[in-house]
């Protein structure tokens, strides 16, 4: 077990590196953060801050040399980085696991060959492989980069097999992943913990609302059957058990027209869906998160509050600073900024939850309003 007052080491000096050190230094942890750029949203929470590129086996093995226990914030880490600094320092999640949310056809692989639903996908190297795949599937696609790419980049949708030479020359890569097209219900995410002996606690599921490939909205329990909510939840713990996992997992699914579950894909980290748990529970993911990698019992994950969680980009700094005293004045409203300094389109700043049993609908539409955020349609 990790003790309090033991040092915590974050690879990754983002949002999601400072929410987790919050938490951390909650429970009595001192927390280092290694990443690059100075001033990052994770170094000013923390106790010390190494800056330096995720590719500088030297400078990252000093870091971990000084950490009781090393984890991560987000996948864009060389695992086998990971993996040489491992003899050195615990790290969780386990660089494996990392290295499969690190490439799309080693993650798709993995999820059917252990028999977990996954969207039809299918490798390709070439534009007459992405038209041959299309002809058979006669049906519309979704074409993506193996590795890297997120909030809807590297990727590229086609209607038809006609689409093909098109999509291949904008990718520009020489192989990929072309994945079916899931006419979805829904678009959730389930968040599962486990510690190394082996506990596992599950948050209720997440229901996720996009736009532009960012996520906008998330509501908190899914409106979806209870039925479908208790598949998918077995499913995330299934998942993290065949993995050993150790820390947090994000299992991020679509529920088709049917009612059917298809994981799209899992993120070995805090995700942003979760944010909501910082004021509907006991224990927040980041709270949990910390848990699982010191090795000390998980939190309970029942929610005394449903919730509504918004998303905070650059795009609400068009024509101004949003007036926050907007915000705070209105109840169950809860606002979390980043600490980022350049608002930019598309660029998550911070966070809102909204809570209540139920949420006041009216309160989504003025939140909204505030932030400059175009209402949800239907939603």
């Amino acid at each position: 077990m990790i003790r309090p007052g033991q040092i915590i080491g974050i690879i990754g000096n983002g949002q999601l590196g400072r929410m987790s050190a919050i938490e951390a230094k909650k429970l009595g942890y001192t927390v280092y953060v290694y990443g690059p750029g100075i001033h990052s949203p994770a170094g000013q929470v923390c106790d010390l801050e190494v800056n330096g590129a995720y590719e500088d086996i030297d400078l990252i093995s000093s870091f971990a040399q000084g950490c009781h226990v090393i984890t991560f914030e987000f996948e864009n880490i060389p695992a086998d980085v990971l993996t040489a600094i491992q003899t050195l320092t615990p790290i969780h999640p386990d660089p494996e696991v990392l290295q499969i949310s690190q490439n799309r056809l080693t993650e798709k692989n993995w999820f059917s060959g252990k028999g977990f639903p996954t969207t039809p996908y299918a490798a390709v190297r070439s534009a007459g492989d992405i038209a041959a795949q299309m002809e058979k599937w006669k049906t519309r696609a979704v074409l993506k980069t193996l590795t890297l790419g997120y909030d809807g980049k590297g990727q590229a949708k086609l209607h038809s097999a006609a689409d093909a030479t098109a999509a291949w020359e904008n990718l520009s890569v020489k192989s990929a992943i072309l994945e079916q097209w899931v006419d979805f219900e829904a678009e959730i995410s389930v968040i599962v913990a486990r510690n190394a002996y082996g506990q596992v606690a599950v948050f209720p599921v997440f229901e996720n609302i996009h736009r532009h490939h960012i996520l906008d909205t998330t509501f908190f329990p899914a409106r979806i059957g209870s039925a479908i909510q208790k598949e998918a939840v077995r499913i995330a713990s299934e998942v993290a058990e065949h993995m050993g996992l150790i820390g947090l997992l994000t299992i991020e699914l679509f529920v088709d027209r049917a009612g059917n579950l298809l994981i799209n894909e899992i993120a070995p980290r805090p995700h942003n869906s979760g944010h909501v748990t910082f004021n509907t529970g006991p224990v927040s993911q980041f709270e949990q998160h910390i848990r699982a990698v010191c090795d000390l019992p998980l939190g309970s994950t029942s929610s005394s509050l449903q919730g509504v969680m918004i998303n905070i980009l650059g795009d609400s700094w068009t024509g101004g600073e949003p007036v926050w005293s907007s915000l705070l004045s209105l109840p169950d409203v809860h606002l979390h900024l980043y600490g980022k300094s350049d608002p930019k389109p598309g660029r998550k700043m911070g966070h809102v939850t909204i809570t209540g049993n139920p949420v006041d609908s009216s309160l989504i539409s003025k939140v909204r309003e505030v932030l400059k955020i175009p209402p949800l349609d239907g939603k």
